[in-house]
């Protein structure tokens, strides 16, 4: 299954040779590829899953856009580990549970930038969520890629 996705995003590659070296190709292939999943799933968990409405935990009330935010956050979280683990960060000599720690570090750096855009965006400007989620995700990516390239998969 690697190297069926690792052919197929490579394939497309003659078209960004100019502008990226092959790695930050792969990088923003994969990525693009979680993210759209992740809008999706966030998406279908705001509108049909909560339905708008508060989830009421009896010791917490998370507002839908919240809620959405952590049902999807394990889910895109294992499909990003595991697409930049063995397509794009490939040359990492780290340890699988060393970068997993390390990717997981940043992935709650992530979920917190995540939970502070979210709440500035929806609750502070009014804007709708699945819009502010997608302006979030520009800033959350700028984040984890800096950090992923040179701490969750650093070469030793």
């Amino acid at each position: 299954m690697k190297n069926s996705i690792i052919k197929f995003i490579d394939s497309f590659y003659f078209l960004f040779r100019w502008l990226l070296p092959l790695k930050t190709y792969r990088y923003a292939a994969c990525g693009g590829g979680n993210l759209v999943f992740d809008t999706l799933l966030y998406f279908i968990s705001y509108n049909f899953i909560f339905a708008k409405k508060n989830l009421d935990l009896h010791f917490i009330v998370l507002s839908p856009h919240i809620a959405s935010l952590f049902l999807v956050f394990p889910i895109t979280f294992v499909t990003g580990f595991l697409l930049q683990k063995y397509v794009t960060f490939q040359a990492s000599n780290l340890p699988w549970k060393t970068q997993f720690i390390r990717y997981f570090m940043v992935g709650m750096g992530a979920l917190v930038l995540n939970y502070i855009c979210l709440k500035i965006f929806v609750d502070g400007f009014g804007f709708y969520p699945t819009p502010s989620k997608i302006l979030t995700a520009f800033i959350v990516v700028a984040y984890s890629y800096l950090l992923q390239n040179k701490f969750s998969f650093k070469r030793i």
